[in-house]
């Protein structure tokens, strides 16, 4: 369930200090905001990314949204720009009140290895806090080519978990969670 219009509003704007920056490696800082996956940079960033997953995984085991499917009620998207250009961009889907799902995390080739995707990380739970998430869980793929985003949810504290709804058991699938706990 999609939060209150006022609290969207108020997350809207999120823009990183330049020291916040300068800790994940950005040489300048990125602004992240709210964002329609249909917009044609976007598009062209999720095509590769569904591309990735079709090149990596089978059919069946393939769990990111198309675009279209970024647009539900459930699900929040950013992105992260710097003076206009798209660096990514990552989605929170509520599961339920105390639970979100991040979904479709992506940098973009020219972005990759700037410390984007932990920044969109650190933004996506700050969000989940925002939101009193008790725990925010992620799906990715077990093949060697999603190592680097294993290795990412895990240096963030993400551990290995269960199927969560809407999944089930699936060998091509790894399965992880973060307990946000009281700040």
């Amino acid at each position: 369930m999609r939060r209150p219009i006022e609290q969207l509003l108020a997350q809207r704007r999120h823009t990183l200090s330049r020291r916040a920056c300068e800790d994940r490696r950005l040489r300048i800082p990125a602004t992240i905001e709210i964002d329609d996956p249909r917009r044609a940079d976007v598009l062209t960033l999720l095509g590769e990314h569904l591309a990735d997953m079709r090149a990596t995984s089978p059919p069946e085991s393939i769990h990111a949204l198309d675009p279209d499917a970024l647009v539900d009620p459930a699900i929040t998207f950013w992105t992260a720009r710097r003076s206009g250009e798209l660096l990514g961009c990552a989605a929170m889907r509520e599961l339920d009140r105390t639970h979100g799902e991040i979904k479709s995390m992506r940098t973009s080739f020219a972005a990759r290895g700037t410390g984007i995707g932990r920044t969109l990380l650190g933004f996506l739970l700050d969000q989940a806090r925002g939101r009193s998430y008790e725990r925010v869980s992620l799906e990715t793929g077990a093949q060697p080519f999603f190592e680097p985003a294993r290795r990412l949810y895990s240096s963030a504290g993400f551990s290995i978990c269960d199927p969560f709804a809407p999944y089930l058991p699936d060998v091509n699938s790894v399965f992880m969670t973060l307990e946000l706990g009281a700040d």
